[in-house]
């Protein structure tokens, strides 16, 4: 892509560019010699699963974390020092998923958060009229800005009133308005209907026809091929290839992604809980925030997988299943009796075992020791009258440490002192302990180590046998992989469905949102 006012053929020079650049959280590589030019006036993708990197190039580019190597430049030039935040605002922005607005203020507020402008005339002359904010200077201003950039939305409403779209468009005015001309959008398309991202993608060629630059982040593929000019692959904490899109088949970038080649990768079928099991477990136009009129059935014995991308509402309604969350409408039934709607404790008695997505905020108490964190849902059942007897807690708990291979010195180890693998054990021990009719398990091997995660995983061929229905939700394939089928959520609906013997690349394009025929 030519840059405007440069003659033809003459080299384009990138306006952003990363060489080299490392990073590393303790043992955690973040970064590995990852790289990325864009060009003036284009819109450039950024790909990749969960873990590939995206994130932290995305604060190196915006100046939150500094490279332990390489560089960054913008228009040729090296980027500002850490410490100068308006040097790295003139230069880019991020518009993030979670809306950084405040919605208590208006728009015109949140356009000028921080630099409000004074009063003129005799007002700022007046000895207190140093530091009045100009008011209806500001309302002025921020009309203005907007209409420059063609955002139709009024500088008086209550940002907390305007809808997702609305408030995007406020974040790149906001940004526009301290010079930057390189924006970068973290999936802005995940809480977006149809519409509203139609209309999105013609602002963003409109800004591009203006000048500006755009690195795009999503997890949807078919919008890549819709918006960008260009993109580039990251796995596994790398730079894998950077093509433009034109020139890259859907096939060859779902390969890129995952590191599988067309045809490769497919895991063997495996036998169900075949079409004759008794159904476990029935939900019916569950309709939530993040989801809406899902129906779907999980049999005795069976293991169903949710896939999906971040905001795909998957997580949000096993959360609902576990009583964590309320739905809107719809109905789930465990062995024909309804599930508690938002009621965590019901959801237990009901049958419903879960490990959650964060064992640290949401699975354990780390004050405790491993018996008594393994031995929280059964309490009742451990002694009388509310007194739990040290025996019996004793007894279980070494069975838990046992059965799942917990490694530990003991019931009265604290379970801060274990491994991040043996801390989710005393989670899945925990999750175990009532016997459930229906185990539901939230990114079940996060942060732990690969002997961990086959342990884990383990654990869902033996309860399935005992008639156990199991969901398992993970953007990690390998937590799919015990699965007799896999559902795939889009935008908050049930996409697609795969049985046994899928393969990475045919499960990612489903998660992506695209077909690789093409």
């Amino acid at each position: 892509m030519a840059e405007l006012g440069r003659p033809p053929g003459e080299p384009v020079r990138p306006l952003v560019e990363a060489a080299g650049v490392r990073k590393r959280f303790g043992p955690t590589v973040a970064l590995a010699d990852a790289r990325l030019t864009v060009l003036p006036g284009e819109s450039h993708a950024l790909v990749g699963r969960n873990g590939a990197g995206k994130s932290t190039l995305v604060n190196v580019l915006t100046g939150v974390f500094p490279p332990d190597a390489g560089q960054v430049r913008f228009d040729g030039a090296p980027a500002p020092s850490p410490s100068d935040r308006d040097g790295w605002r003139a230069r880019v922005a991020c518009v993030y998923q979670k809306s950084t607005i405040v919605p208590d203020l208006t728009v015109a507020e949140n356009l000028f958060i921080n630099r409000q402008p004074g009063v003129r005339g005799a007002a700022a002359r007046w000895p207190l009229g140093r530091g009045l904010v100009g008011w209806k200077r500001m309302r002025r201003e921020a009309a203005e800005l907007l209409a420059a950039w063609n955002v139709d939305v009024h500088p008086d409403l209550r940002a907390g009133d305007l809808g997702v779209e609305s408030r995007q468009l406020v974040e790149i005015a906001r940004a526009l308005s301290f010079g930057a001309r390189f924006i970068i959008l973290d999936e802005p398309t995940a809480q977006l209907d149809s519409t509203e991202i139609e209309r999105l993608f013609a602002r963003m060629r409109a800004l591009q026809e203006s000048g500006v630059t755009f690195l795009f982040i999503s997890h949807h593929l078919q919008e890549v091929y819709e918006v960008c000019q260009a993109v580039t692959v990251f796995r596994d904490a790398r730079w894998i290839t950077t093509a433009p899109v034109a020139d890259l088949p859907r096939a060859a970038l779902v390969a890129a992604m995952t590191g599988e080649a067309e045809g490769l990768g497919a895991r063997p079928a495996r036998p169900g809980a075949g079409p004759g099991a008794p159904v476990r477990l029935e939900v019916t136009g569950l309709t939530g925030p993040a989801y809406r009129e899902v129906s779907l059935r999980v049999r005795r014995g069976e293991v169903v997988g949710l896939a999906g991308s971040s905001a795909s509402g998957k997580v949000e309604l096993a959360e609902t299943l576990a009583g964590l969350r309320r739905p809107a409408a719809g109905t789930a039934t465990l062995d024909g009796a309804p599930l508690p709607p938002g009621d965590v404790r019901g959801a237990l008695r009901a049958g419903v075992g879960l490990v959650p997505r964060d064992r640290h905020r949401q699975g354990l108490v780390p004050g405790l020791p491993v018996g008594e964190n393994a031995a929280m849902t059964i309490t009742d059942r451990l002694g009388r009258f509310g007194i739990i007897a040290p025996g019996r807690l004793a007894a279980f708990a070494r069975a838990s440490i046992r059965d799942l291979g917990i490694v530990a010195a003991g019931p009265e180890q604290p379970v801060s002192d274990l491994s991040g693998g043996n801390q989710q054990k005393v989670v899945m021990a925990r999750a175990l302990a009532t016997g459930p009719r229906l185990l539901v398990l939230v990114d079940p091997t996060a942060g732990v180590d690969v002997k961990s995660k086959e342990a884990l995983l383990a654990v869902i061929d033996e309860v399935r046998g005992t008639g156990t229905a199991v969901v398992v939700v993970s953007d990690e394939l390998d937590d799919l992989r015990p699965a007799d089928r896999v559902l795939v959520f889009f935008h908050g609906r049930i996409a697609a469905e795969h049985a046994a013997g899928w393969s990475d690349q045919d499960l990612v394009a489903s998660i992506e949102g695209v077909t690789t025929d093409d």
